[in-house]
């Protein structure tokens, strides 16, 4: 008999895969999976019957794509908030709403717990346990990879652990960027971007976005409706948030808009190298702000550049749910 359940933010990777085993021998819990969509593009069928086959009691596939456009990126983009001048929060804007989501699953569920599987040198891991603290502080918290009894190293280790259980693994073995996807952008780590002497792969790497040598040299003309500050029409057709996001990146990953690389610091202290593709979230700050020189006067603008520097910051820590950052 189980000594509970343990609600598991299964994304079907390797490392979310591995847990699930992990849990049920060191921990004797129930695991209930659960996936949110916030865009990835992921066939959720195959990943909620990987998630089952490996041991998972239940798993929950949650679309959360339009609430987390309405909801968390649109006020980013009402105020601005760009952190350290070229980061435009995609990761940091959708991990508030996966863990109030984790947290409404385990209410659900009656769970005694909640467990990711963020790493131990990441921003994601705070960002995640701030969410669930703030809305259920009574809940243990298991970080796999911070937990004495994890052993598990590197990707081989984890590999190994699998294959001696003869549980399929969920990638291939050959080395591979560490990345994030969402409706608002797509991360890369890893590879030869740790070494910043080096240039990123770029035909390898990129899945929205041309690169700009490759891109029409013509350009696009493209119109925006905003209301209240919210974009509303793509080249005068009323949209949903989802739609308008997807017909966006389309627009922006043929033109080449919205490569960065950049090496950001982390919350933890560290600094990290990262390439984003942003086409259409790249487009539409671009529209937004021009919005604004347009429709503020010069006090007012000024000092909203000061408040989209703190949001910004805020948000890139997993601020979100805080007294300060609902007064913003």
């Amino acid at each position: 008999m189980s000594k509970g359940k343990v609600v598991l933010a299964y994304s079907g990777g390797l490392d979310t895969t591995v847990i699930i085993p992990w849990l049920k021998e060191n921990y004797d819990y129930d695991v209930i999976a659960v996936c949110v969509d916030v865009g990835q593009g992921d066939d959720w069928k195959v990943i909620k019957q990987r998630a089952l086959d490996t041991g998972a009691a239940a798993c929950y596939v949650v679309d959360a794509r339009e609430e987390y456009i309405t909801e968390y990126i649109w006020p980013a983009v009402k105020a601005n908030a760009v952190y350290e001048d070229r980061y435009l929060l995609g990761t940091s804007t959708a991990r508030p709403l996966i863990g109030k989501i984790l947290v409404e699953y385990a209410r659900q569920e009656n769970a005694v717990a909640i467990c990711h599987g963020a790493t131990g040198k990441g921003n994601d891991q705070v960002r995640f346990e701030l969410a669930i603290k703030a809305f259920a502080p009574d809940l243990q918290v298991i970080a796999a990879w911070r937990d004495p009894k994890w052993t598990l190293d590197s990707r081989e280790a984890e590999i190994k652990f699998l294959e001696d259980r003869n549980i399929p693994v969920p990638m291939k073995k050959e080395q591979s960027y560490s990345r994030d996807e969402n409706i608002w952008h797509l991360s890369h780590e890893g590879l030869e971007l740790e070494d910043t002497a080096n240039e990123p792969n770029w035909k390898h790497m990129l899945k929205l976005t041309t690169v700009p040598e490759e891109a029409p040299e013509s350009g696009e003309y493209v119109t925006i409706d905003f209301e209240a500050g919210i974009p509303v029409a793509v080249n005068g057709k009323k949209m949903s948030a989802l739609e308008l996001m997807t017909e966006l990146n389309r627009i922006g990953g043929r033109n080449g808009i919205g490569l960065v690389d950049i090496c950001e610091n982390r919350f933890v202290g560290m600094k990290s190298r990262g390439v984003y593709e942003t086409p259409g979230g790249s487009i539409l700050y671009f529209a937004h702000e021009m919005l604004d020189h347009l429709c503020l006067d010069r006090d007012t603008y000024h000092y909203k550049q000061l408040v989209a520097q703190r949001m910004s910051e805020l948000i890139y820590d997993g601020k979100w749910f805080t007294t300060l950052m609902d007064s913003l």
